[in-house]
C-alpha cells in the first residue's frame, strides 16, 4: 500500500514537472544578421571640354589664317583636314585654297568632345587693267589740239578761233602737266596767193598772234616758240577758197 502511494506521488511529480515545462514562453527567433552594406559609387571621370577658333575666319586666297584651341581634361587632341595629331592647347597656321570647316576632337578618361571653325576663302578681285601706253607729244597734240584758222591777208584771232583756242588752252595745259618737259611750236601758215617772202611774214605774225592769245589765257610762254612756214607746207592744194581756207592756220607741233 505504502508501496502503491510513492508510486502515485513519483507519477504525479513527473505530471506536474512536464505541465509546467509545458507552460513556459518560447523563445523568440534569433535576429536575421543585418544586409551588407551598398558598394560605393563608382567616382566618374570628368569629361572633357575644348574650343576652337579660326583667326580672321574670312581671307583672300593665297593668305593665310590661325587657328586657336584650348581644353580641359583631355589627354590627346587631333585636327581633321589632313592635320592629324596636336597639343590639347596650342595654335596652327593653315592656308586653305577654298572655304573650309575646320574640326577638333579632344579625348579623355571621361569621354570625347569636338569643337569646329569655318575659314572661308574669297576669291580675290582681278588685278586692274594694265595702263594704257603713255601717249607721245606729238600724239597728244593731234589728238587734242586744234587748228585755228584766218582770214585771208590777216592775222587777227576771229571768234571762232578764239573758241578753239580757249579749248587748246585747257589741253595744252594737261599735256604739260602729264609731260613737263614737253615744247610745243605753233606755226603760222597761209595759203599760196602773194609772194613766199610777203606769206612768211604773215604766217609768223599768225603763229604769235596764236601764241600771244594762248599765254593770256595762262599757258606758259615759256613752254611755247613760234615759226612760220607761210605757204610752204600746204594742207590742200586745189586753187580754190575751201583749199585756201584749210592753209590759212596756226598748227601744233612738237617742239624742242
Amino acid at each position: 500500500m505504502l508501496r502503491n502511494r510513492k508510486l502515485a506521488l513519483i507519477v504525479l511529480s513527473a505530471s506536474l514537472a512536464l505541465f509546467a515545462a509545458g507552460c513556459k514562453k518560447k523563445a523568440p527567433p534569433p535576429e536575421p544578421p543585418p544586409p551588407p552594406p551598398p558598394p560605393a559609387p563608382v567616382q566618374q571621370k570628368p569629361k572633357p571640354t575644348v574650343s576652337l577658333t579660326a583667326e580672321p575666319n574670312s581671307i583672300e586666297r593665297g593668305k593665310s589664317a590661325t587657328l586657336k584651341w584650348s581644353s580641359s581634361n583631355a589627354t590627346s587632341a587631333s585636327l581633321n583636314q589632313g592635320i592629324g595629331t596636336v597639343p590639347t592647347s596650342g595654335s596652327r597656321e593653315v592656308f586653305p585654297t577654298q572655304t573650309t570647316e575646320y574640326q577638333i576632337e579632344v579625348k579623355g578618361e571621361g569621354g570625347t568632345m569636338t569643337a569646329s571653325a569655318r575659314v572661308t576663302v574669297r576669291t580675290p578681285p582681278p588685278p586692274p587693267p594694265p595702263p594704257a601706253p603713255s601717249k607721245t607729244l606729238s600724239q597728244r597734240l593731234a589728238d587734242e589740239v586744234k587748228d585755228a584758222y584766218f582770214d585771208y591777208d590777216k592775222s587777227d584771232i576771229r571768234p571762232d578761233a578764239q573758241a578753239v583756242l580757249r579749248s587748246d588752252a585747257t589741253a595744252l595745259k594737261s599735256i604739260f602737266n602729264d609731260l613737263p618737259d614737253a615744247r610745243v611750236l605753233v606755226e603760222g601758215h597761209c595759203d599760196e596767193r602773194g609772194t613766199n617772202e610777203y606769206n612768211l611774214a604773215l604766217g609768223d605774225r599768225r603763229a604769235t598772234a596764236a601764241r600771244d592769245f594762248l599765254v593770256n589765257l595762262g599757258v606758259p610762254s615759256s613752254k611755247l616758240s613760234t615759226v612760220s612756214y607761210g605757204e610752204e607746207r600746204p594742207q590742200c592744194t586745189e586753187e580754190n577758197e575751201s583749199c585756201w581756207q584749210r592753209n590759212r592756220r596756226a598748227h601744233f607741233s612738237a617742239g624742242r
